[in-house]
């Protein structure tokens, strides 16, 4: 018998692990914890020495993810919504104008020096922008697809979005704005897909 700790982040086994509902509420909390971790750096014990570079190390990974995030989203989880969900059209358009109003304060932020009055500004838009999308993602869009793919669906598409993240940076992707009505066009289904129906969205 193993003596490790039962999976607690994810404790209904293997398929419920890489979920890819799950996936995005991991990367979820990581925003939440490194926006935290921003605040900390501006407590009123912090040491000034050397905090512009504590700053970044704290900013560009961040960063980084909320545009790798993003495009992952729009390459796997937005397109199987658009077929599954309920709701998929106006959660999509809804989702993709979020992550635009998050890329442009994101690139902003890399135009001002870190820390200074104007970084601050495009950093706190972005939290602000990636807040509102959070939220409405997981009480939405995250909520519809669960009612409606099963946990083989999910960890497929989960799969492939860990994949994606795996082995793509920031630098490889585009991640320039995306108008939303073209991008639902350009992903609404066809004919039904039957692999949608037997576990498999490949």
């Amino acid at each position: 018998m193993s003596d490790s700790p039962p999976d607690t982040e994810h404790p209904s086994g293997d398929a419920d692990s890489v979920d890819i509902t799950s996936l995005i509420l991991d990367d979820h909390n990581t925003f939440r914890r490194a926006f935290a971790a921003l605040d900390d750096l501006q407590g009123p014990d912090v040491d000034s020495a050397g905090l512009e570079q504590r700053l970044a190390e704290v900013w560009q990974p961040l960063a980084d993810l909320l545009d790798v995030h993003a495009v992952a989203e729009e390459q796997i989880f937005y397109p199987a919504l658009l077929r599954k969900g309920d709701e998929g059209v106006p959660e999509t358009v809804d989702a993709i104008g979020d992550h635009n109003d998050i890329r442009d304060p994101v690139r902003e932020a890399a135009q001002y020096r870190v820390g200074s009055t104007e970084w601050w500004d495009a950093v706190n838009r972005a939290r602000a922008a990636n807040t509102h999308h959070m939220g409405e993602e997981e009480d939405e869009a995250l909520a519809d697809f669960r009612r409606n793919s099963t946990r083989a669906q999910r960890a497929d598409l989960g799969r492939r979005f860990a994949e994606f993240k795996a082995t793509h940076t920031v630098d490889d992707l585009d991640t320039s704005d995306q108008d939303p009505q073209r991008y639902v066009a350009e992903h609404l289904p066809g004919p039904p897909d039957v692999s949608l129906r037997i576990g498999s969205l490949r």
